[in-house]
């Protein structure tokens, strides 16, 4: 398979496709400059053996070529992952299966009732979607790993649903306060960034450690290291969300009385990290959930 540009999901989804893929991935540039050639470590050892391990060539010819290896999923029996005629699972049946399942749970809960057909639609989509990437990528792709819709889709944990649902949250909170990004903006160039509650210069500090990820990723190309960072950044802001408070309501009226900006700055802050790794790992992010 070649092609660009790249959805790095598929450095982890190779295996379901074919034994061998190679990727050619544009950096700053609109021409190709590292290819990926991503082989199934369970059909190297079984089949391949002596003429795999002695290297994979760069026939290309690209400035930067890569041999990656991947695993597969499993089933709770720990045998490779597949339907119950004993057939490959495929992607389409796969992805089928992950909407009617999110779609079921969102009805369940009844959160479906405060969502346009729309609205439901796209959470289906980016949930189902989502939650199978991120089930696949959140693992060394090295190692194979126990394939479970029931363990993805759970709104609890390291998981897609979960992450969707905090980014959706933290979008929500300066837009329910009427507060815009040129507000935000604003207040950041004239007032700049304070900080002094121990939570929020942890969650500035992490932060701060997206580019270091970024730089470790794109070196050894495990995608699992920016999901770990992902996950522990939500939990991060969790802990500040809860000791500190970027809006104060009046608790009679309900209606807000401060507005903590530099707070709402480090909410916005987060919310484009998170955005970002979205990007990176191919998740679509929601504005309702």
């Amino acid at each position: 398979m070649n092609g660009y540009p790249l959805d790095l999901g598929l450095l982890a989804a190779a295996e379901a496709a074919t034994d061998v893929m190679s990727l050619m991935v544009p950096i700053q540039t609109d021409q190709p400059c590292l290819e990926i050639t991503i082989i199934s470590l369970h059909h190297v050892l079984s089949r391949w053996n002596g003429f795999l391990l002695r290297g994979w060539k760069n026939r290309m010819g690209f400035p930067r070529h890569e041999v990656q290896w991947c695993s597969v999923a499993e089933n709770p029996q720990k045998k490779k992952f597949k339907s119950r005629s004993g057939d490959t699972v495929r992607l389409r049946n796969l992805l089928d299966e992950g909407i009617k399942r999110v779609e079921t749970r969102l009805r369940d809960t009844e959160r479906d009732k405060d969502l346009t057909p729309e609205e439901l639609q796209k959470v289906k989509e980016s949930v189902a979607y989502g939650c199978i990437k991120y089930a696949d990528l959140c693992h060394n792709r090295t190692h194979d790993y126990v394939f479970s819709f029931d363990k993805m889709l759970d709104d609890r944990g390291n998981t897609a649903a979960y992450l969707l649902y905090t980014n959706t949250r933290i979008r929500s909170i300066a837009r329910n306060a009427g507060v815009s990004e040129a507000s935000l903006s604003e207040h950041m160039k004239q007032h700049g960034l304070q900080l002094e509650h121990p939570a929020e210069l942890k969650l500035a500090k992490f932060l701060m450690r997206f580019p270091e990820v970024l730089s470790r990723v794109v070196a050894d190309l495990l995608l699992h290291t920016l999901c770990d960072y992902l996950y522990e950044l939500t939990t991060t802001f969790t802990e500040f969300y809860d000791n500190c408070y970027c809006i104060e309501k009046d608790k009679a009226t309900g209606k807000i009385v401060k507005v903590n900006m530099d707070r709402l700055l480090l909410c916005e802050a987060t919310s484009h990290v998170i955005s970002a790794c979205f990007h990176i790992l191919g998740i679509e992010p929601v504005d309702k959930m």
